[in-house]
């Protein structure tokens, strides 16, 4: 089959977008993707090895548009359609596979134009909006926060997998703020960091650049050697030599580190869209796999709290809401339904 993936705008579609493309590949089909000039799918499918062919097209949001902006978004999403139309014909697709974002929906809208079969995969709990508008046009929908039909494993690099041990006591944590950081988190991080230091336990912490060097002063007028990251390429590797996880609840973030069997405590972004960090948390903690929080003063107690508890049995239940080869388990559902 030849496949494109389209979507992205942010990291966390694009992970996902890559590890079906990968997966798509190693089964002997033809890929290519459909991307933004804006965001970040140029950055990382630009010189890609894995797609045989990469677009990137004029578009951008147009959810927090107004006006004569909403006019103009929507102008070079509908240029953008017509441009995909024609690539889908070169390519001879024959799926459109949507990872969500914006930049996904001028080649979505133009495989139901042309009457190509349309996939979507959902990272979030709560259905984005393009993703809801095109959910009953398209031939297949998954999540790995439905049950039945619908569900699928969430596309995890399996180094995750391979690593991945239950924790039993807490001897070293990890704070992840995300790419960008989040300053409440480590703000957070630097106030219980005496606690952590008396009770013999290390810190991981990936702060984001702008704040790295402001932190790595703190941890230093505090006297406690914390290893401290602006930004890692190597945060597989650091989520295995930790116990504990304190973190935004980002859809990848958050499996991870159910695939490592890391417990986690997340203080979800506040301002996410449909606040979906809130309920991509949620299904941990309903599945008695995890902690929750909003951001709020007096939360350092409550994280104290859930440290100082007894670990394995979150592990445990972790181990269980997640399998390996989730991208391939996904391909193979769209071979099946050709």
């Amino acid at each position: 089959m030849n496949i494109i993936f389209t979507g992205g705008g942010t990291g966390g579609h694009l992970v996902i977008a890559l590890s079906l493309a990968i997966a798509a590949k190693e089964r002997g089909h033809r890929v290519a993707f459909i991307g933004s000039t804006s965001g970040q799918d140029r950055q990382w499918f630009g010189e890609s090895a894995v797609f045989e062919e990469t677009y990137f097209l004029e578009t951008t949001g147009v959810v927090n548009k107004r006006g004569l902006g909403k006019i103009g978004a929507l102008w070079k999403i509908f240029k953008a359609l017509m441009q995909s139309r024609h690539i889908l014909d070169t390519f001879h697709a024959d799926y459109v596979v949507s990872v969500g974002g914006f930049s996904a929906a001028p080649a979505a809208i133009a495989s139901l134009t042309k009457r190509l079969p349309l996939i979507i995969h959902e990272q979030n709990a709560v259905t984005g909006k393009l993703n809801s508008m095109l959910r009953p046009y398209a031939k297949g929908f998954y999540s790995s926060y439905e049950e039945g039909d619908n569900h699928c494993d969430y596309p995890v690099s399996a180094r995750y997998f391979e690593n991945s041990r239950i924790r039993e006591s807490v001897k070293t944590v990890i704070f992840l703020g995300g790419s960008q950081g989040a300053k409440f988190i480590n703000d957070l991080a630097l106030e219980i960091a005496p606690w952590l230091h008396h009770g013999g336990i290390h810190i991981i912490h990936q702060c984001g650049a702008k704040e790295e060097e402001r932190v790595r002063h703190a941890y230093h007028e505090l006297g406690i050697e914390a290893e401290v990251f602006g930004f890692t390429t190597q945060i597989a590797e650091l989520i295995e030599r930790s116990d504990f996880a304190i973190s935004r609840s980002g859809a990848s973030t958050l499996w991870e580190l159910c695939a490592a069997c890391v417990p986690a405590f997340y203080i979800p972004y506040p301002s996410a869209a449909g606040d979906h960090q809130y309920h991509n948390a949620r299904y941990v903690i309903d599945h008695n796999a995890g902690w929750c929080e909003r951001q709020s003063e007096g939360i350092a107690d409550k994280l104290k709290e859930a440290i100082a508890s007894d670990i394995r049995l979150k592990s445990e239940a972790l181990e269980k809401l997640i399998s390996p080869d989730g991208a391939k388990h996904i391909i193979e559902k769209i071979e099946i339904n050709k």
